[in-house]
């Protein structure tokens, strides 16, 4: 659960923003003012560390205020960027201190930024509706507008948040008919996609879904990463050789109710782990009559599946009922849309 940024320690940067890329330019530099690679007196630019870095300006400002607020730095008036302030005396004050070219990986930087995200929206609209911040919530992460957005986009695709006409981004409070209504969807398309899917069904894939399932019941605790990987290939995996793409394009905006598997370990978004282990022992059924050639009675146990997880998912109400407070972080505000 993220509170939001009220203190400016380090430690307490590295609770809120966990991998964020500021942080991690932060790190460098301070590690490079503390043992003498960068001295006092030396001059560094968000454009100078932008590019040093092969990042965009916003984490490199992010970083340097944070180093400024941690007395590491001190801000030069004019724009003319930041003063280093370390014991260690630098021969050339006022030069721009030589900072080596190192390649931060980005590349995985939106995946961060969306785990987070979608747990925080998913504890969220147990309560309330939210409106997202695009602006302060690429701040948060230290990610650019462009990352900012991508996240957001796929979300949306999945009918997490929704984008209204002004602009603004939203993640609209969940009811225990919004539930019923999203599980209706799937128990009656469900179904089909996989009897669809079954005929053009790789050999062995049923084999390897049963397996994993097999694997993940024996293992106690079972991890989330494991459960959402059985959701995964039951739910997405196997209907993904579904040749209607209409059906699956539907499917898919029902994401949504997969979302609290991935956080079995959250005390809002988790059920009691027998009802986990439950589940896993409906999919061995559905999975064994796929593996016996049977799919039309492998598609009626789908249907009882959905409706028994129908009642599983609503537990996270009464779960939620008990809260008496939850603080929202800065990119989050209360939706009145």
């Amino acid at each position: 659960m993220i509170s939001p940024m009220t203190e400016k320690t380090p430690a307490h940067r590295g609770q809120a923003r966990g991998r964020s890329l500021s942080q991690r330019i932060y790190t460098l530099l301070k590690t490079m003012i503390e043992n003498g690679r960068i001295k006092g007196g030396e001059r560094v630019m968000e454009t100078q560390v932008a590019k040093a870095f092969s990042v965009s300006r916003s984490p490199a400002r992010a970083a340097l205020i944070d180093l400024r607020n941690d007395g590491l730095l001190m801000e030069i008036d004019g724009g003319q960027g930041y003063t280093i302030v370390s014991a260690i005396a630098s021969p050339r004050p006022g030069e721009l201190a030589v900072l080596d070219s190192l390649r931060l990986d980005t590349t995985r930087q939106w995946e961060h930024m969306y785990t987070e995200l979608e747990k925080e929206i998913a504890m969220r609209v147990l309560f309330g509706s939210v409106q997202i911040n695009e602006q302060t919530l690429g701040e948060h992460f230290g990610v650019s507008r462009t990352v900012t957005r991508d996240v957001l986009a796929r979300m949306n695709g999945v009918g997490l948040v929704v984008k209204d006409r002004a602009g603004h981004w939203h993640a609209h409070k969940v009811t225990p008919e919004r539930i019923g209504h999203l599980y209706e969807l799937r128990w009656i398309l469900e179904p089909q996609a996989l009897l669809q899917a079954y005929p053009l069904m790789p050999a062995g894939e049923v084999e390897r879904a049963r397996e994993q399932t097999v694997n993940v019941l024996s293992r106690s605790p079972i991890a989330s990463a494991e459960f959402d990987r059985v959701e995964v290939h039951l739910h997405s995996t196997l209907l993904s050789f579904c040749p209607n793409l209409e059906i699956l394009a539907a499917l898919e905006r029902t994401q949504l109710l997969f979302v609290p598997t991935r956080y079995l370990t959250d005390p809002l978004l988790a059920i009691p782990m027998e009802l986990i282990e439950d589940a896993l022992k409906e999919h061995l059924h559905i999975l064994q009559c796929l593996l016996e050639g049977q799919p039309e009675k492998a598609a009626q146990y789908l249907v009882d599946h959905l409706k028994v997880a129908q009642g599983r998912w609503l537990q996270r109400f009464e779960i939620a009922a008990r809260v008496a407070d939850l603080k929202m972080p800065n990119y989050l505000s209360v939706s009145r849309a």
